[in-house]
């Protein structure tokens, strides 16, 4: 028996990056998935679903309330339950905090922190209703260590580690639990568009001597969506390779 068989999970921000690894991880261990996105999920779909993967796309913004009820609905009509929540979408949009626009702020802390509040109240009757739930949120290591130009980026992401520490004392007597993931670097599109002397330096500085994939967050999130971490909650887990931040 795979460690997901016959549970529902939602994955914001699938259609791409780490988002399209915990799709596909999930459907291996036996996951119906959601996929939700702005961007089209039509092929991450179809790719997975060739594969025996159950899984389906739905377009929705994770900043707007109607658009995460509907979809919320959508699901408990056609399948009754949510077992597993990834809070994964997030944006960045990088700039000097001196230069940085007011809409560069708000987009971000919308996209990234926000969409917790929002995703969250949706999702979380029913699996109180249940009587169980994993609720997992996509931190950074730049959430601990900050980076230049990424004010915004980082005050989300610290923010998603405190929301994780003080949700989870409120839904444990729910059979729910909240934790969160800390990526370091992981390949992705922004990091193929690095200077290669750029990567080798970040590989250098990590004890594992090499950049992380998508799938390893994917199987980082299916342990702490699993069964089997029922007394994990509150923590948010660093999958870095060893480069612990400061």
């Amino acid at each position: 028996m795979r460690s997901l068989d016959g549970q529902l999970a939602i994955v914001t921000g699938g259609a791409r990056g780490i988002g399209e690894g915990v799709c596909e991880v999930f459907c291996k261990e036996g996951a119906t998935v959601a996929l939700w996105d702005v961007l089209d999920g039509s092929k991450v779909v179809d790719r997975i679903s060739k594969d025996g993967g159950k899984i389906f796309y739905q377009k929705v913004d994770v900043t707007s309330t109607e658009s995460v009820k509907n979809a919320v609905e959508y699901i408990i009509d056609n399948y009754g339950k949510i077992e597993i929540l990834i809070n994964n979408a997030g944006i960045i949009r990088d700039r000097s905090f001196m230069n940085m626009s007011e809409k560069e702020w708000d987009e971000v802390v919308n996209v990234n922190l926000k969409s917790l509040f929002i995703v969250c109240k949706a999702v979380l009757p029913h699996m109180k209703a249940n009587g169980y739930g994993r609720i997992v949120s996509a931190s950074s290591v730049n959430g601990f260590q900050g980076a230049f130009g990424q004010t915004n980026y980082s005050a989300t992401k610290a923010g998603i580690s405190g929301f994780t520490r003080s949700l989870c004392k409120e839904v444990g007597k729910y059979g729910i639990t909240v934790n969160a993931l800390a990526p370091g670097f992981i390949k992705s599109v922004m990091t193929e568009s690095m200077p290669d002397e750029i990567i080798e330096a970040g590989i250098k500085m990590i004890p594992v001597k090499r950049i992380g994939t998508p799938q390893d967050m994917g199987y980082a999130y299916l342990f702490l969506a699993s069964r089997e971490a029922g007394f994990i909650s509150g923590i948010t887990l660093h999958a870095n390779g060893g480069a612990m931040p400061n």
